[in-house]
């Protein structure tokens, strides 16, 4: 008789051999959505997955959930990325998805338009959010396939343009489950580094199902994020992704993007040749008018010229010599007039003058001049003419009378 056990045992033994199934951790499944519910408060996605023939249950866990370029709707449909395991409480075999991918035209095609009105809104596209590309680049990073011809067209170009640039290559996968990622990541990896100054993300052409890993919104925030300008190169011309959108700047081509990233040597070299040749035409002009003004210098300071103007120099200088004296006699003239006339005045107002008209000076007997109206009877006193001196007496003082001094 067979073992009895529980129908947890039976759950948890049918997991760890579902568990134990390698090929069952990592399935790739293509489907249509059915069921589709997002839990508002916890943010999981809960979902069927079906063909023709058969469905089968799936969750979606919010972190995984949030990294979706696209909002998944009712009859869509898909490829998942998951593991197939059994859920031991109710006994249901489900799928746990981690990523999820439109399959087909039409739903590609909306979730890259979902995805794009979501970045545009929130900014990611804005003009004023683009780098410009550095004008003399010391090291460029490239992200692509080490094995890829985008690789070999940048080598060419940037070879032939800018020998001077040096390559730093983050080898990636450009297709594939695992290649949004490792872009994404070496995006980031090169912006750390410090090391270059500026990426190109590049990819050949391919088919739209290709091109389409380069529409996932880890590449286009990582984009986004990256300190140093950021040149997308994915597929022909004709070809738009997210990331041309994020890109501070789009090149159709790999080749095309080698062109943006570094400037062209042979055009500059033309450019520094016209320099040269326009610094030694103006060179020459100078030196030319220089020649000039010096050849009518020496005809200016010739001898004879020279002779000119010292004879002439001359001549000015013995009339303003002769208007020199002639000014000097004058000044002398007007002084000496002016002297003989101060003494003229003071000759007239000398007290000599007076003494000679028969005038006489009073001095006391401590010699000083002192008038008649402060003698007394008795007094001492010197008389001094214009030639002689006498020595006095005062024998009376007498008042004059009012008529007297009228007379």
């Amino acid at each position: 008789m067979a073992e009895v056990i529980t129908v947890s045992a039976l759950n948890q033994y049918v997991k760890t051999l579902l568990d134990a199934n390698d090929i069952l951790f990592d399935l790739a499944l293509r489907g249509e959505i059915a069921n589709f519910v997002q839990n508002a408060r916890s943010g999981h996605c809960y979902f069927s997955l079906r063909d023709a023939s058969a469905s089968v249950k799936a969750v979606m866990f919010r972190s995984d959930a949030r990294r979706l370029g696209f909002r998944p709707e009712e009859g869509m449909k898909v490829v998942v990325r998951c593991r197939a395991t059994l859920y031991e409480r109710d006994g249901a075999f489900q799928i746990y998805v981690n990523e999820m991918f439109p399959d087909g035209i039409g739903a590609a095609q909306l979730a890259f338009e979902q995805l794009k009105a979501k970045l545009e809104q929130e900014g990611l596209f804005a003009v004023e959010h683009k780098k410009p590309l550095p004008t003399y680049p010391k090291c460029i990073g490239v992200v692509t396939s080490k094995t890829g011809a985008a690789l070999q067209d940048i080598r060419n170009v940037i070879g032939r343009r800018w020998p001077a640039a040096k390559l730093l290559l983050c080898p990636v996968n450009v297709q594939g489950f695992e290649a949004a990622q490792q872009v994404a990541d070496a995006i980031g990896k090169l912006d750390k580094s410090g090391r270059v100054d500026e990426i190109i993300v590049a990819r050949g052409g391919g088919s739209r199902e290709d091109l389409w890993v380069f529409n996932a919104e880890v590449i286009a925030r990582a984009a986004y994020r990256c300190k140093v300008p950021l040149i997308s190169a994915i597929g022909h011309e004709i070809d738009f992704t997210i990331l041309d959108f994020v890109a501070d700047r789009r090149a159709p081509t790999p080749s095309a993007a080698a062109e943006l990233a570094v400037p062209d040597r042979a055009e500059l070299l033309r450019a520094l040749s016209q320099l040269e040749q326009g610094c030694q035409s103006a060179m020459q002009r100078r030196l030319d008018a220089a020649s000039g003004r010096l050849m009518m210098a020496e005809q200016q300071f010739s001898y004879d010229m020279t002779r000119r103007k010292l004879t002439g120099g001359q001549a000015e200088l013995a009339a303003v010599q002769k208007e020199l004296e002639a000014a000097a006699q004058s000044c002398i003239q007007k002084r000496q007039a002016q002297l003989r006339h101060a003494a003229a005045l003071t000759d007239s107002l000398s007290p000599y003058r007076v003494l000679g008209r028969g005038y006489a000076m009073v001095y006391n007997s401590k010699g000083r001049l002192c008038s008649a109206d402060v003698l007394a009877t008795g007094d001492k006193l010197t008389l001094r003419g214009a030639a002689h001196t006498a020595e006095c007496t005062v024998t009376s003082v007498e008042e004059l009378n009012e008529s007297t001094q009228k007379l």
